[in-house]
């Protein structure tokens, strides 16, 4: 079939749950279809009542039709005429505090290319709580951190860090290496991890601070205890067309 690396990220958010949610068609033209945009913003609706899994969701009843949400996907590729995929969905929980969200590249309300949840559990104000998640969320788009903090940071990951660091450094003495390693880890460690990450508005800050700071104006302390980055389209590897033969099969020859 043909690769669908387009379409639109979508969340979702109702008290204490969260959704983001990517469906992925083949043209950017699809993503402004404003069919295809309700349905994708009906389909994170509907993710809020589920487990947030990509399978529940699918299986999940489409609302006003006697359809579920993946029947509901077949008829809208029939009408559209492209290949559609519902790719993945999470859903996140606090059991008190928010979760804050942040749209990039924004076509409607909660729809673009770039869909951000970040979950603050706090007893705290909630105004202010949401004022900070949101510009948690902004610095998690542009920032794009692979892990929340060290320990979710694969082992794989470390180790392939080190041997890098290590390879760079042959030749001198084994502690001066090690001594090395250690501290690029740390310098690996804030470009990856959320927060220990200088703060996208405030870079003197790890987020980390940026949140111990915000507990007094809060009023209670503040965990950052998940968040979810969506890019439309990350790891689907696209189709290299052969432009040459496109226009020859274009003007009818073989």
């Amino acid at each position: 079939g043909r690769v669908a690396a387009e379409g639109l990220v979508a969340v979702e958010s109702s008290g204490h749950y969260a959704i983001a949610l990517e469906v992925n068609a083949e043209t950017d033209f699809v993503a402004r279809n404003t069919d295809f945009q309700a349905f994708v913003r009906e389909a994170a609706k509907v993710a809020l009542n589920t487990d947030g899994s990509v399978e529940a969701v699918a299986a999940a009843h489409f609302p006003g039709e006697s359809v579920t949400v993946q029947e509901k996907l077949a008829s809208l590729i029939a009408t559209i005429g492209e290949n559609m995929n519902l790719r993945r969905s999470v859903k996140l929980e606090v059991s008190a505090g928010v979760i804050a969200s942040y749209v990039h590249g924004a076509v409607a309300d909660g729809l673009g290319r770039i869909g951000v949840l970040v979950a603050l559990e706090s007893e705290g104000n909630v105004d202010k709580l949401s004022t900070l998640g949101r510009q948690i969320a902004m610095h998690v788009a542009a920032l794009n951190p692979t892990a929340l903090d060290a320990a979710g940071v694969p082992a794989e990951t470390i180790a392939r860090e080190k041997a890098i660091l290590l390879e760079k450094h042959q030749g001198k003495p084994a502690n001066v290496q090690d001594k090395i390693a250690e501290s690029g880890i740390k310098t690996f460690f804030k470009e990856v991890t959320l927060l220990e990450q200088p703060f996208v508005h405030d870079g003197s800050k790890s987020v980390a601070q940026v949140l111990k700071e915000n507990e007094g104006a809060v009023g209670a302390p503040i965990k950052l205890t998940g968040f979810v980055r969506y890019a439309l389209g990350e790891g689907i590897e696209k189709e290299e067309t052969d432009f040459a033969a496109e226009v020859a099969a274009a003007a009818g020859q073989s």
